[in-house]
This record gives C-alpha cells, sequence and structure tokens, in this order.
C-alpha cells in the first residue's frame, strides 16, 4: 500500500484493512473449534504457523523488489538509524505530529478491547472462570462468554468488512475530508466504551453488540492516518522536497505501540487493586476518556490538500484589479 501511487495511496490503506477483516474473520472462526481453546494452544497455534507461512510462501512467489545497489548506499554508523528518524520527524509536516498524538490515544481504547474484550466477556459480562472446574456453574458460564465472544469477534470483523468498503466509497466519490470520517469512527469507539463501563452488566447480547461496533476506531486509525501521510509526502516528493515515508510510517506504527503499553499498564494497576471481573469495566472507562481526547483532535487535523506549485501566482495575477485594467488599456490603445 505504501508503494501505490499518489492517488491509490488513501483507497490501498483501506484495501489492506479489507484483507485484515478476512484475518480476524477467520481467527474467530477457528477460536470456536475447541470448547475451551485455551486448552488447545499448542494445536491452535501451529495451525496459525502453517497459514502464515503458506501466505509468506505465496508473497514471495508473487510480489517483485527492485534489488538495493550496495554501491549507492552510504556508510553509516550505530546512530545513524536513530539520526534517519529523527530527521525524518524534523522535517515532517504538522499534520504527522497531530497523527501521531490521536494514534496513541485511539489505540488506548483500541487496545482495550483487543487485548481484554474476551476476559471481560467471559469474567465480567458472564461471571464464568477457565480456572473453575468443569462442569461447575463458573466453568459453563465461561464456555457461553467463549461462545458469545467468539461470535462478537466475527461480527466485528464483518462490521469492520462493511465499514471498510464505506469509508473507501466516501473517501473516493465525495469531497468529504478525511479528518472529518475519522473522527466520527472514534468517537462510536467513545460511546461503545462507556456503554461497556455502565451499562452492559451481565447482559450477554448487550455485550456482543457492543463488542461488535467497538471495531470502528481501529477501522479508521488503519485507513485514513496511513493514507493521509503517504499521500502528502508523495506530493512533497514530487515538489523536490525531502521526504521519508518509510520512517514516518514507522513513527504512527510507534505511536500504535505507546497506546498499546499506556494500556496495559494502567490495567495493571487497576488490577493490583481488585479483582479482574472488577478491574476490566475500568479500563474501559480510560479507554472511553482516551478516544474522545483522540476524537476531538482529528477534527483538528489540517488536512487540507496541499497546493500545486504556481497556483497562488496563478490566482494573484487573475484576481489583481490593476493588472487586469492594464491589459485592457494596452488592448485598447493597439
Amino acid at each position: 500500500a505504501d508503494l501505490a501511487s499518489a492517488d491509490q495511496q488513501v483507497p490501498m490503506q483501506v484495501v489492506f484493512v479489507f484483507m485484515m477483516a478476512v484475518g480476524n474473520f477467520l481467527a474467530f472462526s477457528i477460536m470456536q473449534i475447541y470448547e475451551k481453546p485455551v486448552d488447545h494452544m499448542l494445536e491452535l497455534m501451529f495451525g496459525i504457523c502453517l497459514l502464515n507461512t503458506v501466505c509468506v510462501a505465496i508473497q514471495f512467489s508473487v510480489a517483485r523488489e527492485i534489488p538495493l545497489n550496495k554501491a549507492d548506499v552510504k556508510k553509516q554508523n550505530a546512530c545513524s538509524p536513530i539520526m534517519n528518524v529523527v530527521e525524518a520527524v524534523r522535517h515532517s509536516p504538522r499534520l504527522l505530529y497531530q497523527l501521531a498524538a490521536v494514534q496513541c490515544l485511539v489505540w488506548i481504547g483500541n487496545t482495550s478491547w483487543n487485548l481484554y474484550s474476551a476476559q471481560w466477556v467471559e469474567e465480567a459480562v458472564f461471571q464464568g472462570s477457565e480456572h473453575a472446574a468443569k462442569g461447575t456453574e463458573e466453568y459453563n458460564n465461561y464456555i457461553e462468554g467463549n461462545k458469545a465472544f467468539s461470535f462478537g469477534g466475527q461480527m466485528k470483523s464483518v462490521l469492520q468488512l462493511i465499514s471498510t468498503l464505506v469509508i473507501m466509497a466516501i473517501l473516493l466519490k465525495t469531497s468529504i475530508r478525511p479528518r472529518l470520517v475519522y473522527a466520527p469512527c472514534i468517537f462510536i469507539g467513545t460511546l461503545v466504551s462507556i456503554l461497556a463501563a455502565f451499562a452492559v452488566g451481565h447482559s450477554g447480547v448487550f455485550a456482543k453488540i457492543c463488542l461488535t461496533i467497538s471495531i470502528m476506531p481501529e477501522t479508521g486509525s488503519f485507513a485514513i492516518p496511513f493514507g493521509l501521510v503517504a499521500t502528502l509526502n508523495a506530493r512533497a516528493a514530487a515538489e523536490g522536497k525531502s521526504v521519508s515515508t518509510a520512517l514516518q510510517m514507522a513513527l504512527l506504527n510507534c505511536c500504535v505501540t505507546v497506546g498499546q503499553q499506556i494500556c496495559t499498564m494502567i490495567l495493571a494497576i487497576i488490577e493490583s487493586q481488585m479483582s479482574m471481573a472488577k478491574a476490566l469495566p475500568l479500563i474501559f472507562m480510560v479507554a472511553a476518556l482516551a478516544q474522545g481526547l483522540g476524537g476531538v483532535g482529528a477534527l483538528f487535523l489540517n488536512d487540507a490538500p496541499p497546493v500545486p506549485p504556481g497556483a497562488n501566482s496563478e490566482e494573484e495575477t487573475s484576481s489583481d484589479p490593476e493588472s487586469s485594467g492594464d491589459a485592457h488599456t494596452s488592448s485598447q490603445e493597439e
């Protein structure tokens, strides 16, 4: 997606999210093979490794890359990679810094759902326990919770597929700016996190609905920010400016991991004071706060398309009354 042409950057990023949704659906479907998946992790991981191997083999058989000419590579010291990142960020547009902050906040909320929604459904909503003895009420509740989580995950993947196509249609067929698509996706996640923290309780149906809709911020965070950076850099490169799209993409990915680490640390602190079942709704409160701030930040993204070189001078010339008047006078004299 990063190597696509300038006018195809955003659509290709959306296609990437579409393919990710297909993978998510397969993963949640695999969870339904066993009644208690945690007891069959070896088999599941072996299957996943086998699937990844097949995908990599297909990639190698299809992809074509231009080999790097080692003669053109300058000698670098141990600090060169860090300095390259610093240089790439230092000369980046302000939009990159805005996106980085929003990305970090959004992924605090996304991590709450991606890493802890299974435990939330199984333990907090259905009041089950994976350590309970087979045949007990807690064990049965855990099995029912796992089934609800797997089904909710499948529906989440379906919604991701649909929302991805809707986002692509909006970006390609309308003049709506990307930030006005991204911000609503984030605010939907904020609302769902609030409902999970305060309204779901022990309702399995309500929990599955929230789990399904929680995918919206993640869909927006992959479909829009990376495409914006790639598009702006492609245009900057055409203007002769020095850009480093790969390093800037890496920075956005780093912000994803920063959000993940912040979420994990906050939950660890909360869990040290109470049980997991009580701590999980609180982490959704943190998710709602973070994504609320991220949504507000997304509304203020400066995503206006760059003005093509020479456009300002042409507008000034055409709008200058004196120059047009002089030209009219000279034509009359002739």
